[in-house]
Order: structure tokens, then C-alpha cells, then sequence
């Protein structure tokens, strides 16, 4: 995103990558749209599995790998939509799967978000997961749209 300043944050275990993932779930808004990069095992399912039990209590989470992707409608607040699209082959086949919905009055959490181009919204927080070392740190960099911005302000640095 053009003239967004990155936030980067290390992330000493998956604790901790579960509990930005909750700070994360306490801050967004209907229409929000979080995109989740790294590669194969960097923690995007972990981190959206904690996001979606942070914002409804949900027990079961399965990774929507092969279904592409999971819906969870709370009694209160709006629907989160979990879309792996790592196995897509062109953007077209996303608005198949509900992304329009849930980009109008959702949550979208969307695994391999550079899969939709020029379809993925201007407004969105992307997070990107790296491996911290050898240790089972990851390196999360968070890079915010403008409506992001303020809402991650108070986060810290790790």
C-alpha cells in the first residue's frame, strides 16, 4: 500500500501470535478486510483461528484449505469470513466462494490475499508472517490502509 508505514512486531511463540490476533479481533469493524501472507507454515491459520475464537468462542476452526472457505455468524456482530485462496487458480473464482458479501458487511480474513490483484480492497491491514529464527519466533509486519491506521497506533514493536 502506497505511504503506509509498517509496523513490525516479533512474535516469540504462538502465544503471542494469538494474542495479536486477538488485539487485532477487538479492533476490527464490519467491512474490514485483513490479508494474511507468508509462506507454507508461518502461522496464517494459527493467527485467523485465534481471531475468529477471540471474536465469538468458537471451539472448532477447521483451516479452509480444502473447502476454501469457512463462515462464523455470531449472535451479535457481524459474520467472519475465513477464505484460504492458495489453491485458486485466477481471481475470478474468489466472488464464487462469497467474497463480495463478505466484503460488504463481514470480516474478511483471507489467507494468500495477493491470489485476488487487482479484486483485493485498497482498505485492508495486511499482516505479514515470517519465521523469526530458529527458536519458533515469527516476525509479524502489519501494514495498515488509512483506516487501520489509528486503530493500530497503540500497538508496540517487538
Amino acid at each position: 500500500m502506497k505511504n503506509a508505514v509498517p509496523l513490525v512486531m516479533t512474535l516469540p511463540d504462538e502465544a503471542a501470535t494469538g494474542a495479536l490476533a486477538a488485539t487485532l479481533a477487538g479492533l476490527a469493524r464490519p467491512g474490514d478486510v485483513i490479508g494474511l501472507s507468508g509462506p507454507l507454515g508461518s502461522g496464517k491459520t494459527s493467527f485467523a483461528r485465534a481471531f475468529i475464537r477471540a471474536r465469538l468462542d468458537a471451539v472448532d476452526v477447521p483451516s479452509p484449505t480444502f473447502t476454501l472457505v469457512e463462515t462464523y455468524t455470531p449472535d451479535d456482530g457481524p459474520a467472519i469470513w475465513h477464505f484460504d485462496l492458495y489453491r485458486l487458480k485466477t481471481p475470478e473464482e474468489a466472488w464464487e466462494l462469497g467474497l463480495e458479501e463478505a466484503y460488504a458487511d463481514g470480516i474478511a480474513l483471507i489467507e494468500w490475499p495477493d491470489r485476488l490483484g487487482s479484486d483485493l480492497p485498497r482498505e485492508r491491514l495486511d499482516i505479514d508472517l515470517a519465521a523469526g529464527g530458529d527458536d519458533g519466533s515469527r516476525v509479524a509486519t502489519l501494514t495498515p490502509s488509512p483506516v487501520w491506521t489509528g486503530r493500530i497506533a497503540g500497538l508496540s514493536h517487538g
